[in-house]
């Protein structure tokens, strides 16, 4: 390895340069490996080989979540989501009212619910609508609107004061 002679030491601002180009090399070739193939196992016992069970077919429809009444939040979250993607994708995307009334029709309680306003207190549409639905000691909850992008749902935790969502709601009287 060479040295430098004393009077001219790479400076600081060089030696980290050159480890920034280090690491961006690294993670760029990081990036580039080959993912390991996907498929049966090449192992002789024959309790690792595949099953003989048919693959469903691609050109038949998925099959709609449902409602799990016995369930938890996550086993209900599959329905909630899909719910919430539907009324997204319909003129009524920015209305937390159609939110609300999808839910309802898909069977969540309407009482267990909170949504929050549509408008600013100057009348402007929302920059997004959070609307949940209290499941036990779990919420279900969803957000949509301009700047949010996709719609997104979650499990949360029920916050202290026995509800799904923090700041003020709006009443849900239809």
């Amino acid at each position: 390895m060479a040295r430098y002679p004393e009077r001219f030491p790479p400076s600081r601002a060089a030696r980290g340069y050159a480890a920034g180009l280090v690491l961006a090399l690294v993670f760029t070739v990081a990036g580039c490996t080959v993912a390991p193939p996907v498929g049966p196992s090449m192992s002789a016992d024959p309790s690792d080989s595949p099953s003989t069970t048919p693959s469903p077919d691609p050109s038949s429809p998925a099959a709609e979540p449902e409602l799990v009444p016995d369930g938890n939040a996550y086993d209900n979250l599959p329905l909630f989501t899909a719910v919430t993607e539907r009324v997204w994708a319909s003129p009524d995307r920015v209305a937390g009212r159609a939110y609300v009334d999808a839910l309802v029709a898909a069977g969540f309680d309407k009482s267990a619910m909170e949504v929050t306003a549509d408008l600013t207190t100057i009348g402007n549409p929302v920059e997004s609508i959070q609307f949940s639905v209290l499941w036990g000691q779990q919420c279900l909850v969803g957000q949509v609107g301009p700047t949010t992008g996709d719609p997104v749902t979650v499990v949360m935790p029920v916050v202290p004061e026995d509800g799904c969502l923090i700041g003020e709601t709006r009443a849900i009287d239809w």
